[in-house]
């Protein structure tokens, strides 16, 4: 809301903070680019022209927008915490982003949140929170914690909460099941996220007659048109392991236009850092063909608006002045970032102080006493079901194998890429372990192993051997966290991930490092995504179909049930 003092500084009658003179204003509130200054004091803007000012900064003719921002994202899932998440964001021109912290949740519950919160206070990006609505996620596994209706409802007032995250729990949904009903109900006049991939027909009419406003699950045009047409907010997506942008831009029109924004969901390091943020999404979608200025809208001001997060998300009188300076729509490089009326990033770093968090430890690998015999498989038929992964997808196909079998048991088989995995629970000491196998991770030796892993973020582990297995194992829990690769019982690269096995305290460049010995290790053993580990973390998401393993077992999420492993 506007003060007297901004009321006057608007008139001309005060002398104002700053001054940027000679910018080409992208207005994406009147789909226009025209010369013009811009007035800001107090953080804001508050006219456009001539002011007498403290400080004037003459941009010579550069482009000039609001600053990006991100409709949905895991901070977690970018392994930083969201002080190194916010360092690395800020320069590609990401003032605000919305996070879901249902990963530390699944883990640490509330108190997960509270940690989360209070590690992004007093940052120079704007982390809003959108309340875990499925901790844990569902009942085919096993979550570090339980986030109840209560609990959600002393959330959802926090004045940097939006709404409710994703209800992946459609099926909850449409049965009608009374506690996810009432999870709904707290919402007020908030947002609800979805998470519904491939709902169609009555059921997405239902699914969003329940008050879910957004989805971001959407992998072909026609199931994103169609989620348009019943009033959902489409989140294009644009993560390390689903890219869905080049395949749903298509559906975007000027027309329809104001009803998408761009998200990244789950993005790594190495992703960030050589392909940027939102920044990059804007980049690829004006390469593809899309209007610039439809792609700014996408990128600031729909999502704004979709969330409600007032005054934000556009360069007019009265909003936050969060800005961004680049060269030219066909490079689209980000020189300078504005947050509030203060330049915090130039030439691709940040120019501001930003604490450093370090040695925190919030460990939780519990996994009990393991031996070879508890990863066996007996050969109870001749035939299996298997996990098939899709290139680019968190989606996975199912697939029944003939088994490979070796003294009465079923092991990996490299000559046909089908390796075993197991998911360990790493809470509770439940002694749970579900065991099953998985096609075109590629590796013909070795194991590969994770505390990350969706939702409920067990120990995942897939390889070769299971002596190799017992060992990838052996270096999580010893790192109490993080990711490994192993071949022959040697330790070949790791990553700790000290923060509830999800999160490093290192600096991002650091994390890269790891992250790249990581990668590098595990292509030398015959890996096929170049980021397996990314691929690892959804082979444990029941919510995402077609086949999926949990420390319970195997999920056909079609049936959202469990399966044998053998086939009858």
């Amino acid at each position: 809301m506007f003060t007297d003092r901004l009321i006057r500084a608007a008139r001309g009658e005060a002398r104002i903070d700053l001054l940027l003179k000679n910018v080409q204003l992208v207005n994406v509130l009147s789909g226009e680019i025209y010369r013009t200054d811009i007035g800001i004091d107090n953080g804001r803007i508050v006219g456009f022209g001539n002011y007498s000012s403290e400080e004037t900064i003459d941009l010579d003719g550069h482009y000039i927008a609001p600053g990006l921002i991100d409709g949905h994202v895991h901070v977690e899932s970018s392994l930083l915490s969201p002080v190194e998440f916010a360092r690395t964001v800020l320069p590609f021109g990401t003032t605000t982003v919305v996070a879901d912290p249902h990963e530390i949740a699944n883990v640490l519950g509330s108190d997960g949140i509270h940690l989360m919160i209070d590690l992004s206070e007093k940052l120079p990006i704007d982390i809003f929170f959108m309340i875990p609505s499925c901790v844990p996620a569902t009942h085919l596994e096993t979550a570090g914690a339980v986030l109840t209706v209560t609990e959600m409802k002393n959330w959802i007032d926090h004045p940097r909460v939006l709404g409710i995250g994703e209800m992946m729990n459609f099926p909850g949904v449409l049965f009608g099941v009374p506690e996810v009903l009432e999870k709904l109900a707290i919402v007020g006049d908030k947002a609800i996220d979805g998470h519904a991939p491939l709902l169609s027909g009555n059921d997405l009419s239902a699914y969003v007659g329940a008050g879910i406003s957004s989805d971001h699950e959407s992998t072909s045009p026609g199931e994103a048109r169609e989620k348009l047409r019943n009033g959902m907010f489409l989140m294009i997506r644009e993560g390390s392991a689903a890219r869905n942008l080049e395949t749903l831009l298509p559906v975007v029109t000027s027309l329809n236009s104001s009803g998408c924004g761009f998200v990244t969901d789950d993005r790594h390091p190495d992703f960030l850092m050589d392909f940027g943020h939102i920044d990059g999404m804007v980049r690829k979608a004006i390469q593809l063909g899309l209007n610039p200025i439809n792609a700014l809208q996408m990128a600031s001001l729909n999502t704004a608006r979709h969330f409600n997060i007032r005054k934000t998300g556009a360069i007019a009188p009265g909003y936050f002045a969060d800005m961004i300076v680049f060269d030219d729509f066909e490079h689209f490089t980000v020189q300078k970032v504005f947050k509030r009326g203060r330049l915090v990033a130039e030439n691709g770093k940040p120019i501001v102080d930003i604490p450093s968090v370090s040695n925190l430890r919030y460990g939780s690998v519990q996994v009990g006493q393991l031996d070879r015999e508890r990863l066996k498989i007996d050969a109870k038929g001749k035939s299996v079901h298997v996990i098939e992964i899709v290139p680019d997808q968190i989606l996975t196909k199912k697939t029944v194998c003939e088994a490979t079998i070796h003294a009465g048991q079923v092991v990996s088989d490299i000559s046909r890429d089908i390796l075993k995995i197991a998911v360990i629970e790493r809470h509770h000491r439940t002694g749970n372990i579900g065991l099953g196998f998985v096609k075109g991770l590629g590796l013909k030796s070795g194991a590969i192993a994770s505390t990350v892993a969706h939702d409920s973020h067990n120990l995942i582990v897939v390889g070769v051997t299971d002596e190799d297995m017992l060992a990838a194992v052996a270096a999580i829990v010893q790192m109490n966290g993080g990711q490994v690769v192993v071949e022959n019982g040697k330790v070949q690269a790791t990553l700790p991930l000290p923060l509830a096995g999800l999160m490093s305290d290192r600096p991002v460049s650091v994390v890269r490092e790891k992250m790249d010995e990581l990668n590098r290790a595990a292509r030398k053993l015959g890996s096929i995504p170049e980021n397996p580990f990314m691929t690892l973390s959804f082979l444990a998401l029941p919510v995402i179909p077609e086949l999926k393993i949990t420390d319970k077992g195997l999920v056909d999420v079609g049936r959202f049930d469990f399966i044998p492993l053998f086939v009858e």
